[in-house]
C-alpha cells in the first residue's frame, strides 16, 4: 500500500484523488457506515423520497476551489445557481437581497447600493484574486497573485480591516445592507465584529456575485462527494466504511498516512511517536462554538413575508446587524441566545426533484454554545416565524441534532464546532499550529489534511490538495501540477 487516507470528507477525498491520479495506490477509511463527512446526503427517514444533506447544503467554495477546477467538478456535477444568493430578512416585512447579479442588489439596497458595489461589487470583480488569498495555504504567496492580484489582494485587505473593527458601519447609511453582510459573516460562528468573521463575509458575498454564485448541487451535497469517488475508483483507489481509526493497529503499513481529521484524533491515534513540542501544540488546539442542526420535512414552501426571500438558496434569519452581533455574544459567553443565529436553506428553491409530492426538506443550523445539549427545534420555529407567519403550520416533522451528539455522525464536529477549531484571527494564519508546515504532523510519512489546517472550513479540498502537494513531493518525488492534465481539470 502507497497511501491511506483517514476520514472521506472532502479534503480527504480531494487528498486520495491527487495521489491516486498519480499512480500510488490509495485506501481511504471512513469511520462512518456511510462516505463524505461533512458533505453527506441521506436518507433520514423523515418522509419517504426525502433525502437530507446531514452537514453542508450550499457550495459556493466548491465551484471556487482551485482544487475542485483543477478536477473539473462543474463538468461532473450539476450545480444549481438560485436567482438569489442569499437573503437576510428584517423586522416589519423588509429584507436584504442579494441577487446573482449585482447591479440588482444595487438598486434593491437603495441608499446603501454605491457602497454595496464599491466594497462587494469590487471584490466580486476580482474574486479570483480574493480566492488565492483566502485559500492559500497560509504560508506561501498565492501563485498567480503577483503582480495582477495585488489591487483585489489589498481591496480585501482594506475590506477586512475595515467591516472587522467598529468602523464597520461608517460606510453604510441604512440598516439593510450592513445586516445582508452580517448574515454572512455569521459563517464564521465567532463574536462580531471580527477580522476572521468579516473575511469570511468578503469572501462569501463577492462569490454570490461571481461565477455559479451560490449553487446546490442536484440530488443533494452527496453529488460532490460521489464524483470525487467515482474519480479515485476510475483510478485504482478504494474507500472502506464502516472502519474507525482508533490507533495505529487501525492502520495498514503505508508509505504515506493522511488525516483527514482534527488534531485530536491524530494524537488519539500517534500518541507518543509525535514529538512532545508538536504534540502539546496539537493538544492546545482550540475547538469554536457549536452548531445545532434542524431538518425539517415541510408540507409547502416557507411562508416568507417578504416575497424575494422565497427566490434564495440560503437565508440568514437573525435580524438586524445589532441583533446578530448581540446574539453571538451570547453564544461566545457561553449562554443561549434568545433569538439565535439560524441558517436555512430549502433546495428545492433550485432543484425542485428534491420534493417528493407536496413534502420538500428544509435545511438549518442554529448557533449555540460548544457541547449544548440543547434541542433548539422550538427556537428555530420561532425565529422563522418571526419573518415567515405561519411557518408553524407547514412543518410536517423534524429532527435536532443538539451540538453535543453532532460528534456521533462526524467525530470532527467537537461539541458541535463545525469548523473543526475555533475561527479566529490566530487560527487564520495559525492552523493548527504555528509551524511553517501546517499539514506536516512530526512523523515521517504523516500529514493532516483537514478543516483543521489551512484554508479551514468549507467543501473546498484544498486542505487535502495542499497536504497532498507535499506529501507527493517529499516522499514520492512526484509534483502536483503533472497529477492533471491541465490546470482546468482535463483528464
Amino acid at each position: 500500500m502507497d497511501v491511506v487516507v483517514v476520514g472521506s470528507g472532502p479534503n480527504g477525498l480531494a487528498a486520495a484523488v491527487t495521489m491516486a491520479r498519480a499512480g500510488l495506490a490509495v485506501t481511504v477509511l471512513e469511520a462512518q457506515p456511510t462516505i463524505g463527512g461533512g458533505a453527506r446526503t441521506l436518507d433520514l427517514g423523515l418522509a419517504d423520497g426525502l433525502v437530507h444533506d446531514v452537514c453542508s447544503a450550499v457550495h459556493p467554495m466548491a465551484w471556487a476551489s482551485p482544487f475542485m477546477r483543477a478536477f473539473g467538478l462543474e463538468r461532473r456535477v450539476d450545480l444549481l445557481t438560485p436567482e438569489v444568493s442569499f437573503a437576510q430578512p428584517l423586522p416589519g416585512g423588509r429584507a436584504g437581497i442579494a441577487w446573482h447579479d449585482l447591479e440588482r442588489t444595487v438598486e434593491s439596497l437603495e441608499e446603501d447600493g454605491p457602497a454595496w458595489r464599491s466594497l462587494v461589487g469590487e471584490l466580486s470583480r476580482h474574486s479570483g484574486d480574493v480566492v488565492r488569498v483566502a485559500l492559500g495555504d497560509k504560508r506561501s504567496l498565492p501563485p498567480g497573485l503577483l503582480p495582477a492580484g495585488l489591487v483585489g489582494a489589498a481591496r480585501f485587505g482594506l475590506g477586512v480591516l475595515e467591516q472587522g473593527t467598529p468602523a464597520w458601519d461608517a460606510r453604510f447609511r441604512g440598516d439593510v445592507a450592513p445586516a445582508l453582510l452580517t448574515g454572512v459573516a455569521a459563517h464564521a460562528i465567532s463574536p462580531l465584529p471580527s477580522l476572521a468573521g468579516a473575511g469570511t463575509a468578503l469572501l462569501l458575498a463577492s462569490l454570490a456575485h461571481a461565477g455559479s454564485g451560490w449553487p446546490i448541487p442536484r440530488g443533494g451535497s452527496g453529488a460532490i462527494v460521489a464524483a470525487l469517488v467515482a474519480d479515485l475508483e476510475a483510478h485504482g483507489g478504494t474507500v472502506v466504511a464502516d472502519h474507525p481509526v482508533r490507533s495505529r493497529a487501525d492502520l495498514p503499513d503505508a508509505r504515506c498516512y493522511l488525516f483527514d481529521t482534527t488534531p485530536r484524533t491524530l494524537v488519539e491515534v500517534l500518541g507518543d511517536e509525535l514529538p512532545p513540542g508538536r504534540r502539546a501544540a496539537l493538544e492546545r488546539y482550540a475547538y469554536g462554538d457549536g452548531a445545532a442542526k434542524v431538518d425539517f420535512v415541510l408540507s409547502g414552501p416557507v411562508p416568507w413575508e417578504h416575497p424575494d426571500v422565497a427566490r434564495a438558496g440560503t437565508v440568514h434569519v437573525g435580524g438586524t446587524r445589532a441583533e446578530m452581533a448581540r446574539a453571538e455574544a451570547d453564544v461566545h459567553a457561553g449562554r443561549h441566545a434568545e433569538l439565535p443565529m439560524c441558517l436555512v436553506s430549502d433546495p428545492s428553491v433550485v432543484d425542485p426533484g428534491r420534493r417528493s409530492g407536496d413534502l420538500r426538506p428544509l435545511w438549518a443550523y442554529a448557533h449555540v454554545p460548544g457541547g449544548s445539549d440543547v434541542d433548539v427545534t422550538e427556537a428555530v420555529v420561532r425565529h422563522v416565524e418571526r419573518y415567515a407567519p405561519g411557518f408553524r403550520d407547514v412543518v410536517m416533522t423534524s429532527r435536532c441534532v443538539p451540538a453535543s451528539q453532532m460528534s456521533h455522525h462526524n467525530a470532527n464536529y467537537v461539541g458541535g464546532d463545525i469548523s473543526a477549531g475555533a475561527v479566529s484571527l490566530q487560527s487564520m494564519f495559525a492552523r493548527p499550529t504555528a509551524a511553517p508546515d501546517p499539514y506536516a504532523a512530526g512523523v515521517d510519512g504523516v500529514y493532516l489534511c483537514s478543516a483543521s489546517t489551512p484554508p479551514g472550513p468549507g467543501v473546498h479540498g484544498l486542505g487535502g490538495w495542499f497536504a497532498a502537494s507535499r506529501a507527493l513531493r517529499r516522499e514520492f518525488g512526484i509534483r502536483v501540477r503533472s497529477v492533471f492534465a491541465d490546470r482546468r481539470g482535463g483528464v
